[in-house]
Order: C-alpha cells, then sequence, then structure tokens
C-alpha cells in the first residue's frame, strides 16, 4: 500500500465500529480470557467471546459463562454489554464490548428455556450444530437432517429473546431451513464461500444469498483451510471479502475471525493454536481427518484488521462499504435483534 493508501487506512479503521463476530478460542481457565487483549490491542470495539460447544458437556457452559462474568467485572478496559447501546456507551468509554456466543444447542440440554437463561447470562448469538447432528438439526460434517420441531422452537424463542440466529457450522439443508423460519435476520458469524474453497465449513452461494435476504450478515472467517490452501495472509481474507461483495453486496459482509491461539505460548509464535489442535486431534468425529488434513488449523489474526481495511480500500471499495463491513453491518443488525 502506498503511504498515502496507509494513513487513509488508518483513519477510516479509526472512525469505524470494529466488530470481530466470533473468538474462536476453547474457554477453559482466566488464561483463555487474558488472550482477550490481544482483540483490544488490535483496536477492536466488540467481540463475541465463545464460552462453549457441542464438543463439551452443557454444564461446562455454565460453568465458563460464570468464570468470564466474574473476569470481566474485574477488567477496567472489557465490559460486558446487553444491547446495542450499552455496545456505544462501552467504546465511548475506552471499553471493548463483549458478549458472549455458544456453538451449538447441545448447550440447551433440551430445553428450550435455556434459552432465555443464556440471554440473561450475556449470549447474544447461538450456532445451530457444531459440525455433528444434534436436537436442533444437522451439521457440516454429518449427515443433515434439517430443521427439527425443536429446532425451530428454539429460533422462536431466540426470536423472542433477542438472540443471533447464527448459522455457521451447520448443514445445508438445516440453514436453509432455519432462515425461512426466523422471523428475525439471520447471520453466518463466520463463514466462507465454498465457491473459492471447496471445504464443508464453508457455505454455498444461495446460502448465502437466503442469508443476505433475512436482512442479515456473513462474516468472513481467518482459518486457513477455509480461505484456502492454509493460507492465513490478509490478500486471502480480502478475497473472500471481494467475493461476497459482487454475491450478496457489502451490505451484508462482517469479520468472525475465528482467532484462537495457545495461551501457553506468545501470540504470533510457531506454539499458536497447539491447545485446540490438541483437542482437533482428540476429537476427529467432529474434525474429519479428511476435511482438517495434518490434523491442526491455523488462524489469521486481529491486528490484520487494519491491513484488511487498507486492501479493500486500496481494491475500490467506498469507505461506507469498509466501514459497514468492519463492523457497521453487525451492529445495524444487533439493532434489529437485540434491541
Amino acid at each position: 500500500m502506498a503511504m498515502s493508501d496507509t494513513s487513509n487506512a488508518r483513519d477510516v479503521y479509526a472512525q469505524s465500529l470494529v466488530w470481530d463476530a466470533h473468538a474462536g478460542f476453547e474457554l477453559t481457565s482466566e488464561r483463555d480470557l487474558e488472550t482477550l487483549a490481544v482483540w483490544k490491542g488490535a483496536g477492536v470495539d466488540y467481540l463475541s467471546v465463545n464460552v462453549g460447544y457441542d464438543v463439551r458437556d452443557w454444564r461446562a457452559t455454565v460453568k465458563n459463562i460464570a468464570l468470564a462474568r466474574c473476569w470481566i467485572d474485574d477488567q477496567l478496559d472489557i465490559e460486558l454489554v446487553g444491547t446495542v447501546a450499552e455496545l456505544d456507551q462501552a467504546r465511548a468509554a475506552g471499553q471493548m464490548a463483549v458478549t458472549f456466543d455458544i456453538e451449538g444447542m447441545c448447550a440447551l440440554d433440551g430445553s428450550v428455556d435455556m434459552v432465555r437463561l443464556y440471554h440473561d447470562l450475556g449470549v447474544r448469538q447461538m450456532v445451530f450444530a457444531y459440525n455433528l447432528n444434534n436436537a436442533a438439526g444437522g451439521g457440516c460434517h454429518d449427515v443433515d437432517t434439517g430443521l427439527t420441531d425443536f429446532g425451530r422452537a428454539v429460533i422462536a424463542e431466540m426470536n423472542k429473546v433477542g438472540m443471533f440466529v447464527d448459522c455457521s457450522h451447520t448443514g445445508y439443508r438445516t440453514t436453509m431451513e432455519a432462515m425461512e423460519c426466523s422471523e428475525a435476520p439471520v447471520i453466518f458469524s463466520h463463514s466462507n464461500p465454498r465457491a473459492l474453497k471447496d471445504h464443508e465449513r464453508n457455505i454455498r452461494d444461495d446460502q448465502a444469498l437466503a442469508c443476505a435476504a433475512t436482512g442479515g450478515v456473513v462474516g468472513v472467517n481467518g482459518i486457513g483451510l477455509f480461505l484456502g490452501d492454509d493460507d492465513i495472509s490478509t490478500a486471502a481474507m480480502v478475497r473472500h471479502i471481494l467475493y461476497y461483495i459482487d454475491l450478496i453486496g457489502p451490505a451484508h459482509i462482517g469479520i468472525g475471525i475465528d482467532y484462537f491461539h495457545d495461551t501457553s505460548g506468545d501470540p504470533g509464535t510457531d506454539e499458536d493454536g497447539d491447545d485446540f489442535n490438541a483437542t482437533l486431534g482428540q476429537n476427529i468425529d467432529f474434525w474429519p481427518p479428511a476435511q482438517y488434513p495434518g490434523g491442526a488449523v491455523r488462524c489469521a489474526a486481529p491486528s490484520q484488521l487494519i491491513e484488511i481495511a487498507g486492501e479493500l480500500l486500496a481494491q475500490g471499495v467506498p469507505t461506507e462499504g469498509v466501514e459497514g463491513i468492519l463492523g457497521g453491518n453487525f451492529r445495524r443488525v444487533a439493532e434489529q435483534v437485540w434491541g
């Protein structure tokens, strides 16, 4: 980028609400929460923090939320929010706003009533199924049986309390039926176009188009296997964003990096991801070896967000389009869904 482009990117980034729709680490201890400094240092204004997924027992999710709430209460520069107004207040105060997300509805333990409980505790988005089928619907690495009656009831309750219906990690048929069922905009918090990389975790064009038709947003994800041949470069992420701009328009695109790193090492070292990759290797039903060759994944970092802004501007994306992709689009949908 030329010097003038770099300066312009910094200005646009500074004035934008920067929203990362999904942190990819598995929450197990305060050390994991301490990695939120990586996002804060990158100038992220809002982050959705994963507190549980179908790989673990639902009770672990409740304990993780308890841990996270206590830890966040002690932080001066991080604030748990529940509405867009609270998010705006946190940003104005120089704090990074966070909410929680859950990947997969095993966390409900078969009870629709758990949706409201999780909402009251700070959860603002839930994925249907984490790669494998569950009581609500089908996963992307399974024989997709579609949205169940329980799944339909869960969507109705999510619409009622004000929670994002998130279709990432979910089977094709289930996502299409969920988008038909929901009365509120639906999101893919972190899902890339399968047209650019044929991976089961990526989504087809008609899924992205259906999401946009609900008024929702698709977040581009930074996992190398989903971007290309383990490519975590800024250019790779921008390529996927530009594809979506042509397909669904800039107003329906966001970013959900899915970033994680090994809490026993320093961010940016070769040890990044060791904790998660150990989990991946021990649970090959959730992460089939054919889809995850080598049993390991790498991810782009939050520090690349400003580079993404600069590359999009250099590609001729208007400033307002870049601002929307950085976070304005997810904020717009949150105003509709969260209240």
